[in-house]
């Protein structure tokens, strides 16, 4: 099966557009069933979708189910692992402060990504992706909500919530892509068998514990099961693309660009509150862009 290398843009742009639905439907669950229960909502009502996709690769004639080996197994782990944290304290940092406050702070992923991209998997960081990456995240902190201090704001709890939940978001990629690249499947068949072990750990692990420790939550996930089902199948189908353009390009290439995800929730947030844009954020939009351009035209 032939893929267009080029592939990996749109499938970012679109996994960028549903973390933001799915965010905003996370972050409405909080009030009713917590950080864990709406992390829980993620994984649970995300694994159909995933369940779906996978059956129907392994049912092409193009596609046989690869073997699973153990350096693969290490790989979903340290990935299904390290986002369930950090998902949970992206959710902590919404709701210790704002929506976008925490988001904001948790795009310190893609530098960490860069960097873990190069000790785990050996992947080589040319000068212009690195600057290309420095600049793209500074636009991203220029476009917290206006009248926020940020120099004086790194040791709030949103801030080092967020901040947090960065570094569990580039452990989870790199292991999505070591896991992409370890199990040697085509692209999309690799992304769909690495998210769908990966995510039914998740949905296990998570489930076990709320069971035994608050079931109440559980309960309320089930209660909230027309919200809950948006916001599980807008991750599933936003961990597909991203984790498919994993396969196909270099983490801290794909990473640098789903931080067009912070203009879409800007552009959200306008929408809703028809605020204008000061200077500081408009400086913001133009270096993300420029960032995201600079590496979607220095990519193979």
């Amino acid at each position: 099966m032939i893929v267009p290398p080029w592939l990996w843009i749109p499938l970012t742009l679109f996994a960028a557009a549903a973390q933001t639905v799915r965010n905003t439907a996370q972050r409405r669950l909080i009030d009713d069933i917590g950080t864990l229960g709406a992390t829980f909502v993620r994984f649970l009502y995300g694994m159909p979708l995933l369940t779906l996709w996978l059956l129907g690769l392994l049912a092409l004639p193009a596609f046989q189910a690869p073997q699973i080996t153990w350096t693969f197994a290490g790989w979903v782990l340290i990935a299904a692992l390290s986002q369930m944290v950090a998902t949970a304290l992206l959710l902590r940092a919404m709701a210790a402060r704002s929506f976008a406050i925490g988001l904001v702070y948790s795009k310190s992923e893609v530098i960490q990504v860069a960097l873990f991209s190069v000790v785990f998997l050996g992947e080589h960081l040319s000068l212009v992706t690195a600057l290309a990456i420095v600049v793209a995240t500074l636009g991203a902190v220029l476009l917290s909500p206006r009248g926020r201090n940020m120099s004086s704001g790194w040791a709030d709890p949103a801030a080092l919530f967020g901040l947090a939940a960065g570094t569990g978001f580039a452990i989870s990629v790199v292991g999505y892509r070591g896991a992409n690249l370890a199990l040697g499947a085509p692209p999309f068949l690799a992304a769909a068998e690495t998210l769908f072990w990966s995510q039914l750990l998740q949905a296990l692990l998570l489930g076990s514990w709320l069971l035994l420790r608050t079931p109440s939550v559980v309960l309320g996930a089930l209660r909230q099961w027309r919200l809950s089902m948006f916001a599980g199948g807008a991750g599933a189908a936003a961990s597909l693309a991203n984790v498919t353009a994993l396969a196909l390009e270099p983490a801290s290439h794909v990473r640098t660009l789903i931080l067009i995800e912070v203009l879409f929730t800007y552009a959200v947030s306008m929408r809703v509150f028809r605020e204008a844009i000061s200077r500081r954020e408009l400086a913001g939009i133009l270096l993300v862009v420029l960032g995201v351009g600079a590496i979607v035209a220095t990519s193979g």
